[in-house]
């Protein structure tokens, strides 16, 4: 009997090894944790073989296609499900004020570079289907609660803020080790110098608009 390629060693009622059938989810798990082990050995830029995927996850080629249908939606899934474990819930991240979940999220992306890269990468080829903001709507919620609380102002344009403080994280995570060399400061001393200063940088964004005065 020939052994399935999608599946899992066992034994059969008469001895003989045989598989057990992954389910879908599991293949798609699988097929993520590929993506996601390549890129981090071989970088964004490398790019991402199908083949290449499929030997790592073991499983059939044109499962890919069958799952995702093509090598962008692949991509799109691998960075949607690492923002997926980036978000962390159980730490009440949502409930945090506008400057503590900035700061982590700025945290968060330096621990994964790739996956900055990936997102660039997407955005930049044009891909219409590409979503920097996956959970758009919970962060609705938590820029509402913060105007509601103050910790951003009245006056605020939360989603500006928002955009803005994601642009920054973004930004830094890219450039980060040609910054330190540049700056021939070393990489974790450029990370946390960074980080205070973006913790100053969305401090600003909290305090209220002063009012405007006349000109003299």
């Amino acid at each position: 009997m020939r052994a399935d390629m999608d599946g899992e060693q066992g034994m059969s009622e008469t001895g003989k090894t045989r598989r057990r059938r992954r389910t879908r989810e599991e293949t798609e798990a699988d097929l993520l944790g590929a993506a996601r082990r390549l890129l981090e050995r071989d970088g964004v830029l490398a790019g991402v073989s199908l083949r290449e995927v499929a030997a790592e996850a073991g499983v059939n080629h044109g499962q890919i296609y069958q799952y995702f249908g093509s090598r962008q939606a692949l991509l799109r899934a691998a960075a949607a499900d690492l923002v997926e474990r980036l978000t962390i819930d159980q730490d009440g991240h949502w409930d945090r004020p506008f400057p503590e979940r900035r700061l982590a999220m700025l945290r968060h992306r330096l621990e994964e570079p790739e996956l900055v890269k990936l997102e660039a990468l997407l955005a930049l080829d044009g891909d219409d289907a590409f979503s920097p903001f996956p959970r758009f709507p919970q962060t609705l919620e938590s820029l509402e609660r913060d105007k509601a609380n103050g910790s951003l102002p009245e006056d605020a344009d939360e989603v500006a803020a928002h955009v803005m403080t994601a642009a920054a994280q973004m930004g830094y995570a890219i450039f980060r080790e040609a910054y330190a060399r540049d700056t021939g400061i070393p990489v974790e001393e450029l990370d946390e110098r960074a980080a205070q200063a973006f913790t100053h940088m969305t401090a600003g964004l909290t305090a209220p608009t002063p009012p405007h005065e006349p000109h003299q």
